[in-house]
């Protein structure tokens, strides 16, 4: 990971204090540890504990899932293939979709038998497939958590069976929520929605109680085991926003669905998004010496979009703060100043600004004139 995407993180996961005091105060869950984010600004609007380290029992199977997507869009898996059963995917326990040793099972159906049967079996399965065995699969699943900022999380396993060395948190297993939604979008609303799958003449419903109580929730993913309790990952998107949930160790399958409800409807009805900035869009342009142009268009590469309290949004101010000299060469993508906001006069985040442009350096005459002007500048 990158300093600037590294630095970029560490912004968004900020929680929203600069005006905490007016705000009504976040709702207490009965659970572990839990945490509220908007998605498309990757704010944290409620926490509880967020980075106690807990067993992730079948929450595990959003980081399985995100490296199959993964492995399909890389071509080194169809959803069309088929995959052979081998003894230890037909042999795991917990919760399974009842695949058989020996058979040939598509891609496809192993998907919906761990997105919605939550199929220890076909996590296995899955991981054969990709990386030969399971114990390799989950060297990659640590590999992929470190890339997507997963600073405390452990996996032995690609189904969530119980191991003292297999954990995460609410924040990481927000990461990789998050990341799903993002970079599998097609995947996520072709799967993560899907009340019920039937396979081996076996239906089974998907454990999600979200899905059937509230039609803007369209996933994620359950857990539960002894220690874990009950566990829910849940995403909702109503109107243009979408806002994601984890509540870890409740006490009950009812209670983890009224909690993660609880969370949602607080962040849909005290909070608004603020679209600051479009990709690509110029916030500024900016002075350029020695140069092949003299200007540098900069701005964000993804847009800017900022979560605050309703209302709130006509409150927010920017300042654009960049060194005084800017000497080419400057490639695209360079971060050439922060973003500096505020809301009611007291400071809300900073946000690296980007080069939209690249400026190679002028020839050496154009240096050397820029370099005189640069000494009565």
């Amino acid at each position: 990971m990158s300093k600037l995407r590294s630095l970029l993180l560490l912004i968004l996961c900020l929680p929203l204090l600069a005006v905490a005091e007016q705000l009504p105060t976040p709702p207490s869950l009965a659970a572990r540890s839990w945490l509220l984010v908007d998605v498309a600004s990757g704010q944290t609007l409620a926490a509880q504990a967020p980075d106690l380290r807990l067993e992730p029992a079948s929450l595990t199977k959003l980081m399985t899932a995100y490296l199959t997507f993964a492995a399909i869009r890389q071509g080194t898996l169809k959803l069309e293939q088929t995959v052979p059963v081998s003894q230890k995917a037909w042999k795991t326990g917990g919760s399974k979709m009842f695949i058989q040793v020996g058979t040939q099972v598509k891609v496809d159906d192993l998907l919906k038998g761990m997105i919605v049967q939550s199929g220890n079996d076909a996590c296995v399965a899955l991981a054969e497939a990709i990386a030969g065995d399971e114990e390799n699969f989950a060297q990659m699943m640590n590999r992929e958590a470190q890339r997507l900022g997963m600073k405390d999380s452990n996996f032995r396993n690609a189904s969530g069976l119980p191991d003292p060395q297999h954990f995460t948190t609410a924040r990481d297993l927000a990461l990789v929520a998050a990341a799903l939604i993002r970079d599998f979008p097609e995947d996520y609303a072709r799967y993560y929605s899907l009340k019920e799958f039937r396979y081996n003449s076996i239906t089974q419903p998907n454990r999600n109680r979200l899905l059937h109580i509230d039609p803007s929730v369209d996933g994620l993913k359950t857990g539960h085991t002894e220690a874990a309790g009950y566990c829910l990952v849940s995403s909702a998107k109503r109107g243009p926003r979408r806002l994601l949930s984890v509540v870890l160790g409740a006490a009950s399958d009812s209670t983890r669905t009224q909690e993660s409800l609880k969370l949602l409807n607080y962040g849909f009805q005290f909070y608004d998004a603020v679209q600051l900035y479009a990709r690509n869009e110029a916030v500024a342009t900016l002075k350029v010496w020695k140069g092949q142009q003299s200007t540098v268009k900069v701005g964000f590469t993804s847009d800017l979009v900022l979560t605050v309290p309703k209302g709130f949004g006509p409150k927010v101010r920017s300042e654009l703060v960049s060194p005084q000299t800017l000497i080419a060469p400057i490639a695209a993508g360079q971060a050439l100043g922060t973003l500096k906001l505020s809301l009611d006069d007291k400071a809300f985040g900073e946000y690296p600004v980007l080069a939209l442009e690249a400026v190679p350096a002028a020839g050496i005459i154009g240096r050397m004139v820029d370099t005189v002007r640069l000494w009565f500048n």
